[in-house]
């Protein structure tokens, strides 16, 4: 009897080690994004859901997409590994970088890497035409004493604004600042309450949609000229020139130079390099069903993959760009 129940726990054994296996096999990651009511959140829903569906079953890769209060949050929680993967504002992953700004408390984030940019955050410096005489960043200068919206205090929008500033070598305080979200940032356009703005985001901002659509004659986008987009962004390779195309807002019959810096998609360091390979290739090859999900999505190309990247690309990331032709830059390697 003894004999036969040991060999019945044997059998299960047996028959249950496979399941063991692929158990210990199977890796589940997390994304952070930010608020539900923005980009980040349907964006990292729609990569968590391409990495469920493509690697699961194929690969033992899993993903679940979780909302945070955006950048800032989400270094944190790549540092303290509650979450593998993230969505950053270039900006924040500047700041994690070389450990300044709003983290500078914490230090250079060492365990930040870059796997692909996603989508752009366009700068669209909106003034009241009164004070255009290029018609480019330059015009900001016209505002000086007058009432420009930062946006939302401690927003992504607020630090880039203060970024740009300083590289132009521009005091916020040489204007009376307020801080608006989008929406009522236009509001107060239209109402006369402010003279100028930055609502920056992905082409089309619905925020600018609707100051055009209401009163386009009476304010305009200020242009970068190329010298004037190299010293916004300072050196730091993070802004590179846009052109938003013409017709993209309404009574918009030109196209617009300007600038643009990306959100991307981290990861933590530790991350191993055959899943972030996987990842970074279930991307760049299942596009369309990423632009089935969301909109947003489309802005993700191979060719412009590295564009406004500043942390050091994952080595799984860089094997699938290494077969693809495209060469990492050296600033962008990995140590």
């Amino acid at each position: 009897m003894l004999v036969r129940r040991s060999l019945l726990l044997a059998g299960a054994a047996t028959l249950a080690a496979p399941a063991i296996v692929r158990a210990q096999q199977a890796r589940s990651y997390i994304l952070a994004t930010a608020t539900i009511g923005g980009t980040y959140y349907p964006v990292g829903v729609a990569l968590a859901t391409l990495t469920k569906v493509r690697l699961q079953g194929a690969k033992g890769i899993d993903m679940s997409a979780i909302s945070s209060a955006g950048s800032g949050e989400n270094i944190r929680l790549l540092r303290e590994n509650q979450a593998q993967f993230a969505i950053l504002q270039g900006l924040f992953g500047l700041y994690a970088r070389d450990g300044s700004g709003p983290i500078q408390a914490d230090g250079p984030q060492r365990n930040v890497r870059s796997i692909c940019g996603l989508w752009g955050n366009v700068e669209h410096v909106v003034i009241r035409r009164t004070f255009v005489r290029t018609g480019t960043f330059d015009d900001i200068m016209n505002l000086r004493g007058r009432r420009f919206s930062m946006s939302a205090r401690n927003s992504g929008t607020e630090h880039s604004n203060r970024f740009i500033f300083a590289n132009y070598g521009i005091d916020p305080s040489t204007f009376e600042l307020v801080y608006l979200g989008f929406g009522p940032s236009v509001e107060a356009l239209l109402a006369g309450q402010i003279d100028g703005a930055n609502p920056g985001g992905g082409v089309p901002v619905a925020a600018i949609t609707q100051l055009f659509a209401r009163a386009a004659n009476d304010f305009q986008i200020l242009e970068f000229t190329d010298e004037q987009a190299k010293k916004a962004d300072g050196g730091t390779g993070l802004y590179v020139p846009f052109t938003i195309p013409a017709n993209s807002y309404p009574n918009q019959p030109n196209p617009i130079r300007t600038i643009v810096q990306p959100n991307f998609l981290a990861c933590n360091a530790n991350v191993p390099d055959d899943d972030v390979y996987e990842i970074t290739k279930a991307i760049f090859e299942n596009l369309p069903f990423l632009h089935g999900i969301h909109a947003a999505t489309r802005e993700i190309k191979l060719e412009t993959a590295l564009d406004g990247m500043v942390n050091p690309v994952h080595p799984g990331a860089a094997r699938y760009y290494a077969e693809k032709g495209i060469t990492i830059p050296e600033r962008l390697r990995a140590a």
